[in-house]
């Protein structure tokens, strides 16, 4: 959810781009280099930062060990501090660079044998294996698994609704609910590492 809710705010934020969703900023890339090349720096920023926070993630997660669940969402916290911190005192362009820097790190968060084992910002994989479970499930095959799946699909479209819904109405307050939310998964991933410990 908290992913869905950064990119609605993000997308509000920077004209039609993507804080999260690098899919629809590379689609965005093809039709500005089509129609308007000098446009087409936005997303191509945009995604390097995406790929840069995707780089830090990984790297803290590495370092971190045991401890990377809760090194990966402190790194989305503080990242997320920095952007409502900006959007504060109007600096929006550097506010969005540290939203995309974050939802990049983001995905580190859930990690299996060093890869991405949760796609936590983009759910066209989500929504390929729903249909496929229910395609199965349709099809007679036992435990078909498309549950868990939707769940994640929902938690992205809910996060998303409801980061267009507070930024709409309370302006950049709505960035620091982000940092709440990042915080409280912050403390939350920490108390599992403890627990796991």
């Amino acid at each position: 959810m908290l992913a869905g809710y950064v990119d609605a705010v993000g997308f509000l934020s920077a004209n039609g781009y993507f804080v999260s969703f690098m899919s629809g900023n590379t689609t965005r890339l093809g039709v500005d280099l089509a129609l308007d090349w000098k446009r087409a720096v936005v997303p191509t920023l945009l995604i390097v930062g995406f790929i840069c926070g995707v780089a830090s993630g990984s790297v803290v997660a590495t370092k971190a060990g045991v401890w990377r669940k809760p090194a990966v969402t402190g790194l989305v916290a503080a990242l997320l501090l920095a952007a409502a911190t900006l959007r504060t005192f109007d600096a929006n362009d550097a506010s969005v660079a540290a939203m995309v820097l974050a939802m990049g790190a983001l995905n580190s968060t859930f990690q299996r044998n060093g890869e991405v084992a949760v796609g936590l910002t983009y759910m066209t994989g989500a929504l390929v294996k729903l249909g496929q479970a229910l395609g199965g499930a349709l099809t007679g095959q036992p435990r078909s698994g498309w549950l868990p799946h939707g769940l994640l699909w929902l938690g992205l479209a809910t996060g998303a609704v409801t980061g267009a819904i507070a930024l709409t109405r309370m302006g950049w307050i709505a960035s620091w609910i982000a940092v709440a939310w990042a915080g409280c998964a912050f403390l939350a991933t920490l108390q599992l590492a403890k627990r796991d410990r």
